[in-house]
């Protein structure tokens, strides 16, 4: 599996489509890459190193990895 990175200067400009705050890069527990906004909980993945911000594809994140992506940050 391909490390999967994001630019610096495009995270800092990336912006969850729901709130419209800053999101995290961080791993899931299978080891991939996702952009985690932890005010809302929800987790965007990221295609082939193209982050997929739309409300629809995003993910609820259980209090478990909640934890676990904030220790990330």
């Amino acid at each position: 599996m391909p490390e999967e990175t994001l630019d610096p200067t495009l995270l800092s400009l990336l912006a969850c489509p729901q709130d419209k705050g800053p999101l995290s890069l961080v791993r899931d527990r299978d080891g991939n890459s996702v952009l985690y906004n932890p005010r809302l909980r929800r987790a965007y993945p990221i295609d082939d190193g193209i982050p997929v911000l739309l409300i629809d594809e995003a993910r609820e994140v259980s209090a478990e990895e909640h934890e676990a992506f904030s220790a990330q940050s």
